[in-house]
């Protein structure tokens, strides 16, 4: 059975833009999703932030092809109304994470949360992970080292 998990701005934005030393096992989180093993959700609001923060790296054209990309290969969570009231209440001290929790608690049999700030979630009654944590937990050597 796929897994689902949510995986937050930060951790899309290493895999695109080869931040090291974080790229590896964001690489290795959409591989699982590419082979089918897990499914990635992402907050619609995070197509923007995501633009905007590779824009000044990759440029326009780049960017645009990215999110296009990002669109084929992963699940979107619509961000409404609901999702921002909520956010409002989840007691979160950063509330651009609390959307993305907001979000995440939308996707039915979500199993996890996937970002490098893990502190940020301590609220959350899903299991947060950094990608790296969560590739050990996986329990594949295929997987390690990153």
């Amino acid at each position: 059975m796929t897994s689902k998990i949510f995986v937050d701005s930060d951790v899309i934005i290493d895999f695109f833009t080869d931040r090291e030393p974080y790229v590896n096992p964001a690489s290795k989180i959409f591989e699982l999703n590419e082979q089918g093993i897990v499914q990635i959700y992402i907050s619609a609001v995070s197509l923007n932030n995501i633009y905007h923060l590779i824009r000044k790296y990759l440029g326009h054209k780049k960017s645009i092809q990215i999110i296009e990309e990002l669109v084929e290969i992963t699940e979107i969570v619509g961000t409404t109304k609901k999702e921002i009231v909520q956010a409002l209440t989840n007691g979160f001290k950063d509330f651009e994470d609390s959307i993305q929790y907001s979000s995440a608690m939308a996707v039915d049999d979500i199993e996890s949360i996937l970002t490098r700030n893990t502190k940020d979630y301590e609220n959350s009654i899903i299991s947060v992970f950094t990608p790296e944590n969560y590739l050990k937990t996986r329990n594949d050597p295929g997987m390690l080292p990153f």
